[in-house]
């Protein structure tokens, strides 16, 4: 009893080692959304490349200004050779590309709105890995626990088994029987003590603090997981019109169409401004010192190039909207099997867990009435068998937590309203 009294000591001991230690919430976790993940960076510098194509098309009806000249000779009629050197300052403004400018620009823009998409796809996906990985290290923690209490329990048994091999009140097989499962449960105990660094240090990179372990978690609440949810129908043309990944490429297919226009307008005329100041070395009556015009060009003759752009355009258009197509497909898919999902943890899954846990109460408040008479020592199996009952509970509420979260980042974030639901 005394060795008894002493695991006990030493197991309340370890659970309460990290009762000082800094606690990390679920809200703080999630807030590290906006961390500079390398995930977010990369969405980001996409974001920004976007942008920068974006304000490149827009500088095409820029004003530009440079300096233009030639270092040359010319030989006139009487044969002599003299310097015919010419320097200018030529500015010049695009009036009209028909169509080359404005379709660039609606292809950049639409570019930028397709990665705007993409980042908030990031961030919904860092939410739902972020969440995942807190509810590892509550379970970690929670398993380990439970090992940790099944392995008293071993141990006691298998030390007061060898007092009762000395008189001879057991054989040495039984003997090496307990001995076989407390090496058993021990091995099983750490490996739950590696899987608690293991889960920690993956939440530590997920919430971008890799050189921080978080040391407790605070149990979280979980009120949205009682948030009634609409049905398939309902909710899969929802998701079809909201969902980032289906925009991003909604945006991609508007910005080859974009793209494809400002191609064809590559045959179109083009009028630009120009106003040109010019110095010569050899005086003329016809050169002009200042001069100002419209310069009107038209392409006659452009080869290949043209009908190859297009045609790799088009390509690139039918892959995007083959992607599509297969996104939706397996949108559809993903959805109805997340919904399934939820009926199922919060219809039978949930009840059968209450029941254990109903049946584990009252198996544990009877094991203590016969360990206070000392009828039968399995209080500490009890306890234990209590604990994994508990966790199998906690683990129906984080399954359900992820696959509402699932739900959301299908739905952009906002799920539509049920009808007679309550606000």
């Amino acid at each position: 009893m005394r060795r008894a009294a002493g695991v006990a000591l030493l197991l309340a001991w370890s659970l309460s080692a990290t009762a000082s230690a800094e606690q990390l919430t679920l809200d703080e976790a999630l807030a590290s959304v906006a961390a500079p993940h390398p995930d977010r960076r990369v969405a980001e510098s996409e974001l920004a490349l976007a942008r920068a194509n974006r304000e490149e098309a827009d500088s095409r009806q820029d004003f530009s200004l440079f300096l233009d000249g030639s270092l040359r000779t010319g030989r006139r009629a009487d044969g002599d050779w003299k310097p015919d050197n010419i320097g200018r300052i030529v500015a010049r403004k695009p009036l009209f590309d028909f169509g080359r400018s404005s379709q660039a620009i609606a292809a950049a823009d639409q570019e930028v709105a397709a990665r705007q998409e993409a980042l908030y796809n990031v961030e919904s996906l860092r939410r739902i890995d972020i969440m995942a990985r807190y509810f590892d290290v509550l379970m970690a923690d929670r398993q380990y626990a439970a090992d940790n209490e099944f392995l008293a329990v071993a141990y006691v048994a298998w030390d007061n088994a060898k007092d009762r091999f000395k008189v001879g009140q057991i054989s040495q097989p039984g003997l090496l029987k307990l001995e076989t499962e407390y090496q058993d449960i021990r091995e099983r105990r750490n490996a739950s003590e590696q899987r608690m660094r293991s889960a920690r240090q993956r939440l530590a990179q997920a919430i971008y603090r890799p050189g921080t372990l978080p040391d407790e978690l605070v149990e979280p609440e979980l009120k949205g997981n009682a948030r009634p949810v609409p049905e398939y129908e309902t909710l899969l043309p929802w998701v079809m019109a909201k969902n980032p990944r289906i925009l991003a490429l909604q945006a991609q297919l508007a910005a080859s169409d974009a793209r494809l226009a400002a191609i064809r307008a590559e045959r179109n005329p083009m009028l630009d401004a120009e106003v040109i100041g010019a110095g010569y070395s050899r005086e003329s009556v016809t050169r002009d010192e200042a001069s100002a015009g419209l310069v009107f060009t038209i392409p006659l003759y452009q080869g290949g190039r043209v009908d190859a752009r297009i045609a790799r355009e088009l390509a690139q258009k039918e892959r995007t909207a083959a992607e599509l197509e297969k996104l939706k497909f397996d949108l559809s898919d993903t959805l109805l099997a997340t919904l399934q999902e939820i009926e199922w943890l919060r219809g039978s899954s949930r009840t059968a867990a209450d029941k254990q846990i109903e049946y584990r109460d009252w198996a544990l408040e009877r094991a203590r009435a016969e360990y206070e008479l000392e009828l039968k020592t399995n209080l500490g199996t009890s306890m234990a068998e209590t604990q994994m009952a508990q966790i199998r509970r906690k683990q129906v509420e984080y399954r359900l937590a992820l696959a509402l979260a699932r739900l959301r980042a299908l739905s952009g974030g906002n799920l539509p309203p049920v009808e007679g639901a309550r606000k």
